[in-house]
């Protein structure tokens, strides 16, 4: 009966896990596809030099909104373990603070980096001939930031009291805004990458109007009046103890990627327009990887949250055999096509070649990414997000040096293989972290047992 009762808990687990992260997957993918659209649309149609300006724009952009999506993903672990814990009386105060606080944020470090742009593009060695296409596109897109900023705290919430699908609708009506958009401003009006921005910035709007209003009419506790009790700077306070590690860690990484992406651009136009877009597609096949990892960390926040333990440990163990079939089957479909994706965006033959061994060398390492990603879920949905942050910022230094101690080695492959081998390094970091914290939590349960105690 007993192991009948445990079988039975894994499938029901595996089902709540996979019914909840589908959503995030499919939100995910359709996120990355405005990436998609416009680079598809603008290369087809503008040519290979417009590809390479919104590719040499990809790190600066990722900057944002990796901090706005690090800082969030914290969020979400705080409201799940108040979902859990039965707090839901918080979690309106908690919204409506970091929206406003967010918003306000993102709209003034947008301005500095529209400001910035013409600097920031140089000072990443942008190749002359895509500089002053890649300032229009990069300046017009930094415009629609606060929009992502309200949309993911918004996202946050949903997702913690366990509502994956309201976000995955809002990011549908958006992609659909976004393909739209581009093909009347890119392909009929010819406003070219200035076109594409616009219609990225619009189609993010869109998203967040949808998900702030849905939200507001189908869950009372995610409804709040604005005021001067909106902003509260206790929970100001405590939230940031939540996002502050996740997005030290992001923009960390994206700093990083901005001397990787200087680093790339010394291998020249080819190798710039191969690589990222090579990385517009990795980032959708992460998708799935990613938001199980997502997933996995907001089921064990809410267990956690609960004082389930066991429970938690029960979602960890599932979610990682999950992500192992996963990352597998991803490893399979990519290897072979990866070169033919890359000419789905208008490359030219070299750079279809280079994108092709990109993709040979770094979808070996799939199933160690996956692996990492579900140890970090585990460590993040009991709240160690500052070892996870901290684990994940030493991988990026680890990534960087590899990068220019291996250049000789590998030429411009090194880039494939500093991102893999950094990989190896977070799931060692976040392997030997589980095993400690696990060893102590079974002596303190061992210590608590004790006659007298």
């Amino acid at each position: 009966m007993a192991a009948g009762r445990g079988k039975h808990d894994v499938n029901q687990i595996a089902a709540i896990l996979i019914k909840f992260s589908l959503p995030l997957i499919f939100s995910g993918i359709l996120q990355q596809l405005y990436n998609w659209a416009d680079a598809f649309i603008v290369g087809n149609v503008e040519g290979e030099l417009a590809l390479a300006a919104v590719g040499a724009t990809t790190a600066v952009i990722n900057f944002y909104v990796t901090a706005i999506t690090g800082f969030t993903l914290g969020l979400s672990i705080l409201f799940a373990q108040k979902f859990g814990s039965g707090e839901t009386a918080a979690i309106p105060q908690i919204l409506s603070t970091f929206s406003i606080f967010l918003g306000v944020f993102l709209t003034g470090l947008a301005g500095i980096g529209i400001w910035w742009t013409p600097w920031l593009l140089r000072l990443l060695h942008t190749t002359p001939d895509t500089l002053l296409l890649a300032e229009d596109y990069l300046q017009l897109v930094l415009g629609g930031m606060p929009f992502l900023a309200v949309y993911n705290v918004y996202s946050a919430a949903l997702r913690g009291i366990g509502d994956s699908r309201a976000p995955f609708y809002s990011v549908l009506l958006s992609s659909a805004v976004n393909v739209g958009l581009d093909v009347v401003f890119v392909a009929l009006l010819r406003w070219g990458v200035a076109g594409a921005a616009i219609a990225t910035v619009l189609s993010q709007a869109s998203m967040t109007v949808f998900l702030v209003l849905h939200s507001v009419r189908k869950y009372p506790t995610l409804r709040f009046k604005l005021g001067r009790r909106a902003l509260d700077r206790v929970t100001l306070a405590h939230g940031c103890r939540f996002g502050l590690p996740p997005m030290l860690q992001s923009t960390v990484s994206s700093a990083g990627n901005l001397m990787l992406q200087n680093f790339m651009n010394g291998f020249g136009t080819q190798t710039v327009a191969a690589v990222t877009t090579a990385y517009r597609v990795d980032s959708i096949v992460m998708v799935p990887i990613i938001n199980l990892g997502s997933g996995i960390s907001t089921l064990v926040a809410q267990s956690h949250g609960s004082g389930q333990r066991a429970r938690a440990k029960k979602v960890f163990a599932v979610g990682t055999a999950v992500m192992v079939t996963v990352s597998l089957l991803l490893t399979v479909m990519v290897i072979p096509t990866g070169g033919r994706l890359i000419a789905l965006f208008g490359a030219g033959a070299e750079a279809i070649a280079i994108g092709n061994a990109f993709f040979q060398r770094i979808a070996s390492f799939y199933v160690l990414y996956g692996l990492a990603t579900a140890a970090r879920g585990c460590l993040e949905g009991i709240g160690d997000l500052a070892y996870s942050s901290a684990a994940g910022i030493f991988s990026l230094f680890f990534r960087i040096a590899a990068s220019y101690a291996m250049v000789a080695l590998f030429f411009n492959m090194v880039i494939a293989y500093a991102e893999g081998l950094s990989w190896v390094l977070l799931l060692v970091l976040y392997g030997v972290r589980i095993l400690w914290k696990s060893r102590n939590s079974l002596k303190n349960e061992k210590y608590l047992k004790r006659p007298g105690r």
